[in-house]
């Protein structure tokens, strides 16, 4: 450790599911966790990549700092990144004159110059997508996927205009060329190349961006066959609709491409899924390995956490972009030096907005008035206050602004508000009693125990549209009569 300045080891992956952990096929990641302290109820900001980083990265809400969606259409573009005049933990980490590096892909768009491009810039971009591009290209080596592993969607651009776009779908396939040429091998070894080189002269700030288990779902061996179809045991509500979750949710990509899947299909897409939850793990244990082996581990501030989740079939659904608890729920582990707090678990609500504020704890940093969340280190080291407070989240559409949803959990309960175009439709869950969220309690058969969580409902939705006042949300909506509601949705 540098004049009391730990290093900083950031690994994130990308659509894991929070369920998928210590099941077996997780080891290393597992042992990390254990030398940890792990947060067992934290929560995205968005379930998109693109503002689930820029509210991670910035510890600000999405609809605060404009990374709304993730702008793969040109017109839209805008809406996906964060605006001048928040700052970042790339930029935090360069003025503590550490080491840095970030190796994987890079998702924290920012207005003006990519961060990557910045002739200032003090990190070493080892790769992004587009490097890895190049890579294979001059290998000759095929990207993985293809046609075959996506499916044409209908989608609205400016919440207006039908566009057709293809997305990633649930087929599975085997990737012939090899680890090594593989998203996550490439990113690894690029890493471990970067820290065998590192000389220890100043503490290292490493971003380790995995791709997987981000579809597409092909996989290279041995991982693709790592998992057989008997180790695969389908949650309850994989490939089942539900009589009162969002219709809505049909007109998402994640209700589009999850209908018309087999649970036979599901499970084939499980066991490829679980083999790359595999590779990632694999490629974990190798960063913590070297870390350990060049006498970095013990001194490291190490997160572990996933950008957001995966529906995977429940509620027959894919990808993520929704609120349900596959989609949102995500892993959270803090490693700290001198076994601070390890093994401890921390079950009150928190946000991915509270990791940057944190970090600006352990390192001394000053926090903007910009930033939403709060340091998680009271509730690591007993010192201190922690309030504990709603998490709210939120999603404006995929490449461009379309479907629309807003969320709060709060006292166990979770509240959505599904918009598309001018209709809303609205969920209400327990999520002690039903954590795979199958009844919506709007629509509970008797009356008195009715008009009790539609009281529920009505001060989380109170909550939910003072938190949208308070960040000065675009979105109107209208304040909702569940009488009136559950009459129309009932048939």
């Amino acid at each position: 450790m540098h004049r009391n300045k730990p290093n900083c080891i950031f690994l994130a992956a990308d659509q894991l599911r929070y369920d998928v952990l210590g099941l077996g096929f997780t080891p290393n990641i597992d042992e990390l966790m254990r030398d940890s302290v792990c947060f067992s109820n934290a929560y995205c900001a968005s379930p998109l990549c693109v503002p689930a980083r820029g509210a991670l990265f910035t510890g600000t809400w999405p609809g605060v700092n404009g990374s709304l969606i993730n702008g793969w259409v040109p017109e839209e573009k805008p809406y996906s990144k964060v605006k001048p005049g928040f700052d970042n933990l790339y930029d935090a980490m360069e003025r503590l004159d550490m080491e840095c590096i970030h190796s994987g892909k890079q998702h924290l768009f920012v207005e003006g110059t990519p961060l990557e491009e910045r002739p200032e810039t003090k990190t070493k971009w080892l790769t992004t997508e587009q490097t890895y591009r190049t890579f294979l290209k001059q290998q000759g080596k095929r990207m993985p996927g293809g046609p075959e592993f996506r499916t044409c969607v209908p989608q609205l651009a400016d919440g207006v205009h039908t566009m057709v776009s293809s997305f990633s779908n649930p087929r599975t396939g085997c990737y012939e060329e090899g680890c090594d040429y593989y998203f996550d091998g490439y990113f690894t070894n690029e890493a471990l190349k970067a820290l065998d080189e590192y000389q220890g002269e100043k503490p290292l700030f490493l971003s380790m961006m995995y791709l997987a288990p981000h579809p597409p779902f092909d996989v290279p061996e041995p991982w693709y066959s790592r998992v057989s179809p008997e180790e695969v045991k389908l949650p309850e509500n994989v490939g089942r609709w539900y009589p009162h979750q969002s219709p809505l949710q049909k007109y998402n990509l994640t209700g589009y491409i999850g209908n018309p899947y087999s649970m036979e299909e599901w499970g084939e897409s499980w066991r490829t899924y679980l083999g790359l939850v595999s590779l990632l793990d694999d490629c974990v244990g190798k960063i913590v390995g070297k870390l350990k082996e060049k006498g970095l581990y013990d001194d490291s501030v190490i997160l572990f956490l996933s950008d957001h989740g995966e529906m995977l079939g429940s509620h027959r659904l894919f990808q993520k972009m929704c609120m349900y608890e596959e989609s949102v729920k995500t892993p959270l582990s803090i490693h700290l030096p001198g076994g601070l707090g390890k093994g401890t678990v921390r079950e009150e609500l928190v946000s991915h907005i509270d990791v940057f504020p944190t970090l600006c704890e352990i390192y001394g940093l000053p926090v903007s008035e910009k930033v939403n969340g709060g340091s998680l280190m009271p509730l690591i080291t007993g010192r201190g206050s922690w309030q504990e407070h709603p998490v709210y989240i939120q999603y404006d559409g995929n490449a461009s602004r379309g479907n629309i949803q807003r969320c709060a959990v709060w006292k166990g309960y979770k509240y959505i508000v599904d918009i598309f175009k001018d209709e809303c439709f609205y969920e209400l869950y327990d999520l002690a009693a039903d954590r795979q969220e199958t009844e919506n309690l709007l629509f509970t058969q008797e009356l008195s125990d009715r008009e009790k969580y539609w009281g529920i409902a009505a001060e989380l939705d109170g909550l939910l549209r003072g938190h949208m006042r308070e960040i000065q949300d675009y979105l109107s909506v209208r304040e909702p009569d569940f009488p009136e509601f559950v009459r129309n949705y009932s048939h």
